[in-house]
């Protein structure tokens, strides 16, 4: 509750200040949209200035793929849902150059639906269990809903010279620790010794993808200024 809450007052806080920077930056009519595919998902977001050499970046990041990965001698299929909606801000300390320093938070919907790879046995723990005791196990993966972000680029949006502009940006997600839920079906869940081994293998399984809660960000793209 005290997480929605607070993702709540924050969401309306980066309201006030986007009415707020778009009040301030009237003067102008000057705004940037840019797209383009990155590691993040296909993105789509909007530039405006607040004042010089300082832009804010607001956008979406979407993308569903397939992973694989195994652990224990047992395989999962990783079905991964990119979802992330990035606040920044686009720092250009070089007057007249491209090179960009960004920072911020992105609201953080990323996710997986994790399934075994069926196979005639599953050894979890120090048990063997065959298939006929274990059909499969499934489960779910998040992270943290609210990310901070840090990271360089190039290419100004909002610069003087010309409507169209090449971005990329390089940069980390830090997502926070895996949060991995690990259920299981067959005639042997019930049983205590199992639900120890399943135990395990959760924190098996999430300890090999916690590599994944430093979310690297490699994107190009180009931006329009209207």
């Amino acid at each position: 509750m005290k997480v929605k809450t607070g993702l709540r007052a924050w969401l309306i806080s980066m309201a006030l200040v986007y009415a707020t920077l778009q009040t301030g930056y009237a003067d102008t009519g000057d705004f940037a949209i840019g797209v383009g595919p990155g590691t993040m998902g296909l993105t789509a977001d909007t530039s405006v200035g607040i004042f010089s050499q300082f832009n804010a970046r607001f956008g979406i990041n979407t993308f569903n793929f397939d992973l694989e990965t195994s652990q224990n001698d047992i395989s999962y299929d990783l079905d991964v849902k990119l979802l992330s909606f990035p606040v920044l801000l686009d720092w250009h300390p070089f007057e007249n150059s491209g090179f960009r320093i960004s920072t911020g938070l992105v609201i953080n919907k990323n996710k997986a639906d994790v399934s075994s790879v069926p196979q005639s046995s599953y050894t979890i723990g120090d048990t063997e269990y065959t298939a006929a005791e274990l059909e499969d196990l499934s489960g779910k993966l998040a992270f943290d809903t609210l990310a901070p972000y840090l990271g360089i680029g190039w290419g100004n949006p909002l610069g003087k010279d010309t409507h169209w502009t090449f971005i990329c940006d390089l940069g980390v997600v830090f997502q926070g620790e895996t949060d991995l839920s690990l259920t299981a079906r067959g005639p042997i869940t019930s049983d205590p010794t199992f639900q120890s081994d399943l135990e395990q293998e959760r924190r098996d399984l999430e300890d090999e993808l916690e590599d994944y809660r430093y979310y690297p960000v490699v994107s190009v793209g180009v931006s329009y200024k209207f």
